[in-house]
């Protein structure tokens, strides 16, 4: 029992012996850091210098070792894919394969670098055909630009994965593979995501940087505008592109090419449809249509009634069917927000230089190229050089035989055998071993003269290149001469134009690209609520109509301002506390005539003590507009409108007032407008706004007084005038009216402009513009309208052209849209005709102006374009 003790005791000390101690997070550090170089330089990332991965390297090496030139005729795909696994990389078929596919893919690759033969997949995401099916060999391109010089010493050999086979570490490339068809792979840690590019720009960087070493980037930039997606498409804009060529990396954002065109079905009307013809880079075609679908029956996607893939030989091209009363451009502008129709291209040019992961910017790529290009002409011119004195060095031993071949003869004759007479030619005429081998080896047809001639001229021939291989390799300029020489035949012969778009302007899409800009009124109720209505819910209708409510009646809540718009303008909000706050009109929720609307507090944020008592709405913020604002109290002043060009959330002081006062009312100017301003007695005052009369102010500033009042009347409104109107009221005098007939007063001023008057109880006119002749600031003014009830009171003004339409607005909410045209036009002195029919208690509380239908942008210049 002890000798079994003792002998396992003796096995276990023999086992301990070969037990190595280490530590585990150490061991598990270096395993880890092992692993992670192998695949980042042996997998993931392409060399800086080739733009070329192992797998693809070793393919491409591959066929070139079996023949597979562009000029001879395919092999199966499964002969190289053996290739390439039995000799240089055993990881799997399948990975082989898939490489091999891509490099055939013209959707894949910018300039395919192999020629495939069968099914090799689509952009539709079809899987190819196994590669017992398909065949390929190199393309005319690699050939000339990859392997031209691969056996002329260019580059360093090494040892395959078993020792048995020399695999190239990097092909000799005549141009930026790199950044010709871009690359991606994620390693271990890092990533790298390179975008195609065109070849011919490319080539045209390169040229400039060889002629000017010191060519700046924005130079380098214009000849390389960006990116050459395979796939076509769009770029929009060049922020991104100038990100990533400067640092390495940036966000490119890509967008497909769509259209908005009429087609007309068998049968049916013409309807619009948005064609698509191109995808963003990457994009599956089948996958995106059928994100389309979901979005539809979603109901996310509005305005889409069909959706086909007529996509053949000749070209993609995707239909998609709009609805009768879809709006294209809205639904354009939404397929680009929501679906991979637009999306980005996440760049970071990551790569390997002298072994090392590194990111490059477009110059440093350019310059590691441009170095390893010098490097091997150089290589190459060696070898070359080192050939041809070889050769030169056999030459000089037979002229050396033919100018003493008599002797050579005896000689070689005499000799016992080949190594005696070697060693005699080495001795007698000091021959090297090599000249004696090629003497003894000189077949006796060489001895003619005719031979020996051409023996001659071609040690002439190998002495002028000689001297030029050594000039080469002692000038620089030589060298650049050759790369560019080398560079303008690539061009010549493969260069094609971008496929690729770079539009001048920004990549993201902002809520109102989404928006129809229609023509809608804006509420805002005395409870502060506010709500959004198309202007086609209120019909026209005829002079003294009831008209329609515009909201639900509340108790306690009457409409306070009603203002009309265009759904793209921007809403400038001015509180009684002369506060100004901004919001798109868009944003205000679109509502029914009776939803009583969204709390105002919920989209600003107005504090509880404030009341919102202007809105006025902005197309643009132009420096050459004024905001004109008038007080309670009767001060007014003006404001470049660009002061509120950018609004805080929290809103911004558009004016200082005093204790008691109150910011009331808000209209747009320009230099040489006059306002014209009422009061609730129905007296006006119309001045000009210019420096004589009212000088523009600051946005804190308080303002001058405006007119003089009575005592307890009040202003009420406030309109303003365009400067064409003050013109031409700046000469005339004011006319006796109170003795002028009514048919007197409209053969003057058939054409307008006019004056809209309207009372709080509905009764209201057109008077002549000419009749409110222009008078000092500050003074009493004229009288607007003759009151015919008992306590009416004037509620507005406003100043019309000829086929205006207006919204009346009652302080219960109920709106009438009527033409301006079937106004009796009268004096000052009259009382004015049923503008609406009121219910009882109710009142006129607004009366506006209904916007000019507005024409999209794109859509004026698409007409311009076809015109």
């Amino acid at each position: 029992m002890s000798d079994i003790v003792d002998s396992e005791n003796s096995g276990l000390s023999e086992n301990n012996d070969r037990i190595i101690q280490t530590d585990l997070r150490n061991e598990m550090s270096r395993s880890y850091l092992e692993y992670a170089m192998s695949v980042i330089v042996g997998r993931a990332l392409p060399d800086a210098r080739d733009g070329l991965k192992p797998v693809h390297r070793r393919i491409l090496y591959a066929m070139y070792e079996l023949g597979l030139t562009s000029g001879r005729p395919y092999r199966k795909c499964a002969r190289v894919v053996g290739e390439v696994l039995g000799k240089y990389h055993p990881h799997g078929d399948t990975a082989v394969y898939d490489a091999l596919v891509r490099m055939a893919q013209d959707f894949s690759m910018r300039m395919p670098l192999i020629d495939g033969h069968g099914n090799f997949g689509s952009v539709d995401n079809d899987p190819p055909a196994a590669m017992r099916y398909t065949e390929s060999r190199l393309q005319s391109l690699t050939d000339e630009s990859l392997l031209e010089d691969i056996e002329s010493e260019t580059v360093d050999f090494s040892d395959n994965f078993d020792g048995s086979q020399q695999e190239p570490n990097v092909l000799p490339a005549r141009i930026p593979q790199l950044l010709l068809n871009g690359s991606s792979g994620i390693a271990v840690g890092m990533a790298t995501n390179i975008p195609p590019h065109n070849l011919g720009e490319l080539i045209d960087g390169l040229k400039a940087i060889i002629k000017n070493p010191s060519t700046e980037d924005k130079e380098l930039f214009e000849l390389i505008k960006g990116p050459d997606f395979p796939t076509g498409g769009q770029i929009l804009g060049r922020d991104g592109i100038k990100e990533t060529f400067k640092s390495g990396k940036g966000s490119i954002t890509m967008r497909g090419v769509a259209d908005i065109e009429q087609i007309k079905s068998p049968g049916r009307a013409e309807k619009d449809a948005v064609i698509i013809t191109e995808l963003p880079f990457q994009t599956n075609k089948a996958a995106l249509i059928e994100r389309i679908a979901d979005l539809v029956n979603e109901k996310r996607l509005d305005g889409i009634s069909d959706i086909r893939d007529e996509s053949d030989r000749d070209g993609m091209r995707i239909v998609i069917e709009l609805k009768r009363d879809a709006y294209p451009q809205v639904v354009l502008n939404n397929l680009f927000k929501i679906t991979p129709l637009q999306n980005n291209f996440s760049a970071n040019i990551l790569a390997l230089v002298n072994g090392e992961p590194t990111t490059l910017s477009l110059r440093k790529m350019l310059d590691v190229f441009l170095e390893f290009r010098i490097e091997t002409i150089k290589r190459r011119t060696s070898f070359l050089l080192r050939k041809a004195e070889e050769r030169d060095h056999i030459i000089k031993g037979l002229l050396l035989a033919l100018n003493a071949m008599d002797n050579i003869i005896n000689l070689i004759r005499s000799a016992k055998d080949t190594n005696s007479a070697r060693e005699q030619l080495q001795n007698d005429h000091e021959l090297s071993v090599i000249q004696a081998d090629a003497i003894l080896q000189m077949q006796l047809r060489r001895l003619t003269a005719l031979e020996a001639d051409k023996i001659k001229s071609e040690h002439d021939e190998l002495t002028k290149k000689i001297t030029d291989y050594k000039n080469i390799l002692n000038d620089k300029e030589r060298i650049n001469e050759i790369i560019l020489e080398e560079l303008s035949k690539i061009d010549e012969r493969f260069s094609s134009p971008r496929k690729t778009e770079i539009l001048n302007l920004g990549g993201g899409l902002d809520d109102i690209d989404l928006i129809a800009n229609e023509r809608s009124v804006v509420l805002l109720t005395t409870a502060g609520y506010l709500k959004r209505m198309p202007v086609s819910e209120f019909e026209s209708t005829s002079r003294g109509s009831r008209g329609k409510a515009g909201t639900k009646n509340q108790q306690d809540d009457e409409v306070k301002l009603f203002i009309s718009c265009n759904d793209h303008d921007t809403l400038l909000l001015f509180s009684d506390r002369g506060v100004a706050y901004a919001l798109p009109a868009y944003r205000v929720p679109m509502s029914s005539r009776t939803a009583k609307g969204t709390p105002s507090v919920q989209l600003l944020p107005i504090p509880r003590e404030e009341q919102i008592t202007s809105l006025v709405s902005v197309d643009s913020f132009d420096n050459e507009c004024y905001l004109l604002m008038l007080t309670k109290a009767g001060f007014i002043k003006r404001t470049p409108l660009s002061a509120f060009s950018k609004v805080r959330s929290n809103g911004l002081i558009a004016i200082n007032l005093e204790e008691g006062d109150a910011l009331t009312w808000v209209r747009l100017s320009t230099e040489g407008d006059s306002v014209l301003i009422g009061s609730s007695r129905g007296m006006t005052i119309h001045f000009r706004l210019d420096t004589n009369e009212l000088r523009p102010l600051g946005r804190t500033a308080r303002g001058v007084k405006s007119m003089n009042l009575k005592e307890g009347d009040k202003l009420v409104s406030m309109d303003v005038l365009s400067c064409d109107l003050v013109d031409q009221l700046a000469n005339l005098e004011e006319e006796d009216i109170e003795n002028e007939n009514e048919e007197d007063l409209e053969s003057k001023s058939s054409n307008g402009p006019w004056i809209l008057v309207a009372s709080a109880f509905g009764l209201g006119k057109r008077v002549p513009v000419t009749k409110f002749r222009l008078q000092k600031r500050a003074g009493m003014g004229l009288r607007a309208i003759k009151f015919r009830i008992k306590d009416d009171s004037l509620v507005g003004l406003k100043v019309l052209g000829e086929g205006e339409e207006l919204l009346l607005v009652t302080e219960r909410g109920v709106i009438v849209r009527t033409n301006a045209d079937k106004i009796s036009q009268q004096s000052r002195a009259a009382t004015g005709v049923k503008l609406q029919r009121l219910d009882d208690g109710d009142h006129l509380s607004e009366v506006v102006l209904v916007p000019h239908e507005q024409i999209e942008e794109d859509q004026l210049i698409s007409n311009e374009e076809e015109t």
